[in-house]
């Protein structure tokens, strides 16, 4: 038996939704894949946190990868759902009922936080239901399906390097610590651009000015932080895409991995041809609206 768990992209949210903000993520059809034909000799802290020492399916999640490098799609909740996922349809769970999703994801969202020490879990939401989410993690997770505005184009951009979401948290923890009012500040900022994008699913203009207002607020919040989460190329590409009356910004906590254009139609020859030059290379990604389920090719 083979389940597959789709990756995602964070589109609103980043930081603000550890702080009880909305978030909105789409999953995207780049799959973690787990087998129980075969045993993983060496299997996730993520996973090992949710199976102790029970065997666990063998994965694999080379589509969220590119060159040995994570592309920063969620690979790590992709593939623990994925393996909670082969677990639950083995006794007998049909993968696409609701209560059988929700208890795969308390359980993937549990051993998700232990075993990184903490998170929002939208990763793992996007995961285990697919498609477009809003997403609350706290005071508790809740998902709900949304549809993104009419005529929305979005496309992905790689760097060619990794980011440590860690890394980048630990810094705008450090400037919660040495100046409380700057960090409450750029966190309100981004939370006011999610909550102006979910007032704005049925008006792509608005819901594109949000993407704008929060790809500044990004930016605002790396440069108080001291914190490379807008990286140069990306505020360059960012600044682009709003002559184009589109939207430009890092896909998550940032730093430098996947980018994310958003409009209402592909960016121009011209940007794409200056991304290139900046060493940002789309990737063939769309969404994925089916959530974790059995794989039957």
């Amino acid at each position: 038996m083979r389940v597959a768990a789709p990756g995602k992209l964070l589109l609103f949210g980043a930081y603000a939704v550890l702080e009880g903000g909305a978030a909105i993520v789409i999953a995207v059809d780049r799959y973690a894949v787990a087998d129980d034909a075969r045993t993983s000799e060496s299997p996730s802290r993520e996973v090992r946190a949710a199976l102790g020492a029970e065997p666990a399916p063998d994965v694999d999640a080379t589509a969220l990868y590119e060159g040995g490098a994570k592309l920063g799609l969620g690979s790590s909740a992709a593939v623990l759902v994925a393996s909670l996922g082969v677990r639950a349809a083995k006794r007998g769970d049909d993968l696409a009922r609701e209560e059988v999703r929700r208890a795969l994801f308390r359980e993937a969202r549990e051993a998700h936080a232990s075993a990184q020490g903490g998170g929002s879990g939208v990763d793992v939401a996007a995961s285990t239901w697919g498609g477009a989410l809003s997403y609350v993690a706290f005071p508790e997770a809740e998902a709900r399906p949304v549809t993104l505005p009419a005529g929305l184009s979005f496309i992905a951009f790689w760097s060619g390097s990794s980011a440590r979401t860690s890394e980048l948290v630990a810094r705008v923890e450090a400037l919660r610590a040495r100046d409380a009012r700057a960090h409450a500040d750029a966190i309100g900022a981004l939370k006011a651009a999610s909550q102006a994008a979910h007032a704005s699913l049925s008006s792509l203009p608005h819901f594109l000015a949000a993407a704008r207002t929060m790809s500044s607020a990004l930016a605002t919040l790396g440069t108080l932080a001291d914190a490379p989460i807008v990286p140069p190329a990306f505020a360059e590409l960012a600044t682009l895409a709003e002559r184009e009356g589109g939207a430009f910004f890092p896909s998550g906590a940032g730093g430098g991995d996947v980018g994310v254009w958003l409009g209402a139609a592909p960016p121009s020859a011209g940007f794409l041809a200056r991304a290139r030059t900046l060493a940002m290379h789309p990737i063939e990604l769309g969404m994925d609206h089916a959530g974790v389920r059995i794989r039957e090719d």
